[in-house]
């Protein structure tokens, strides 16, 4: 039978109190669909969409309106998780071009972007960059996107999976600041893993050593201009090369980058949410959206309390903040981590899975973001649970397709909520630097 079929008495789900949102998840459990994704030129294909055809792409998905590999190695060969040993021993390349470049260049550009982005935009110097959230005026999160800052009068938005330049020009209707807002011709490529500084050094030289976390640097790939950035999607040591004009010199550069990974043993992968997950970075459209506020999945952090200057969704935020403290939220679930038992997750999951108490019974929440650690050798996920079931070690129950059930498993298994990140990143993220300094926010 199908996990549709078995799992028919849980399609709809009423129970899962969203009476907070304008738009509830869809939490209807339909399992998989054998559908074919249609090619087509109603969705955009990235400069290395042919090459990562060319590399053994066999599955994509659609993210920011472009084609998105997801997928490599088939699963009859290991799957994901055989993607997953190349990250974490070794160095991989990832087409995520999909991270679409937004340009904020002009004299008002820093201006313009402190007023839209929750963090303090005066504090990123010239080539740096900053992780950030920007917000609507409720305080939901539109996306949080990678800052870089190239020049004095520069950003490039390295966007999630929304797009903000609409957003941005509307915004700047009212305001009517001197900038010009706009999509460039700037593809990134991700390099990750342990032996992605080696790699990087081979081609750029010594001073890769010295790029600090978010740090960038400008080069060139075979004779093409990027910047390089320290930053990345896994909690590994891991870069992102942006390449200027990539329409006209995608292969140029992906090759060069071939060719030069050989002696390290790089593999063209998937973006390894796997990992991501284990350093609880999180995934716009599922981990959170417009409708969830920052206090709500683990980004509080990123709402500074010492910033002067007015931003947009400021006054919710500070508001939201004082009914949090108050132990009052105007939220009904949060974000929390869990570990469960079961088969191993080794790939993505179909429908949003859903949480019940230590008992069992009625849904109370669900998990957005689940795999298998094979660190923790354990099941991991990122699932929302009522405000009151938030504690670690509180005890909870998940309900799991056929596929990743035991002999011994009902319907639902034990789960239990744990702290995030799940694991130790090489290069720790803000939260957790935060964290670290007994800091509830960055400044």
């Amino acid at each position: 039978m199908s996990n549709a079929i078995e799992l028919s008495d849980l399609r709809q789900c009423a129970s899962v109190d969203q009476s907070d949102r304008r738009v509830p998840i869809n939490l209807r459990q339909s399992g998989p669909t054998p559908v074919e994704m249609l090619i087509s030129t109603r969705v955009r294909k990235s400069p290395y969409w042919h090459l990562s055809v060319e590399a053994g792409c066999w599955r994509a998905t659609v993210y920011n309106r472009m084609y998105h590999p997801r997928g490599y190695v088939r699963p009859e060969d290991g799957g994901a998780m055989v993607e997953y040993d190349a990250l974490v021993n070794d160095v991989t390349l990832w087409n995520v071009a999909v991270e679409r470049q937004i340009q904020v260049k002009g004299p008002d550009a820093e201006r313009f972007v402190n007023h839209v982005i929750t963090r303090d935009a005066t504090a990123i110097h010239p080539m740096r960059a900053k992780y950030v959230i920007l917000c609507n005026e409720a305080g939901g999160v539109l996306n949080d996107p990678v800052l870089l800052r190239v020049a004095e009068d520069e950003f490039w938005f390295s966007l999630a999976d929304s797009d903000l330049e609409l957003w941005m020009r509307g915004v700047n209707v009212g305001l009517r600041h001197d900038v010009s807002i706009a999509e460039i011709d700037v593809s990134p490529v991700q390099v990750q893993g342990p032996k992605s500084e080696a790699l990087l050094v081979d081609l750029f030289g010594e001073q890769v050593r010295e790029l600090p976390y978010y740090g960038l640097l400008a080069g060139q790939v075979a004779g093409r201009d990027v910047i390089v950035s320290q930053t990345g999607f896994t909690g590994e040591k891991g870069y992102e090369i942006y390449l200027k004009d990539a329409t006209r010199h995608a292969e140029d550069m992906w090759y060069a980058l071939l060719e030069a990974g050989k002696p390290h043993n790089l593999r063209v992968i998937a973006p390894a949410h796997h990992r991501r997950i284990a350093a609880g970075i999180l995934s716009w459209g599922q981990d959170l959206d417009q409708e969830t506020l920052p206090f709500q999945c683990n980004l509080g952090y990123q709402v500074p309390r010492r910033k002067q200057a007015d931003y947009i969704g400021k006054a919710a935020l500070e508001a939201a903040r004082e009914q949090i403290e108050a132990d009052n939220p105007p939220f009904r679930n949060v974000l929390v981590g869990l570990v469960f038992g079961g088969q191993p997750v080794t790939d993505y999951a179909n429908d949003f899975w859903l949480v019940s108490g230590a008992d069992g019974g009625d849904a109370v929440g669900y998990v957005t973001s689940p795999w298998f650690s094979p660190e923790l050798e354990t099941n991991i996920a990122l699932a929302y649970v009522p405000w009151a079931l938030r504690a670690i070690g509180t005890r909870l129950t998940v309900a799991l397709p056929a596929c990743y059930r035991g002999p011994e498993d009902g319907e639902a298994v034990a789960a239990e909520v744990v702290d995030v990140p799940f694991r130790p990143s090489v290069n720790p993220n803000s939260r957790e630097t935060a964290r670290a300094r007994g800091r509830d926010h960055v400044d």
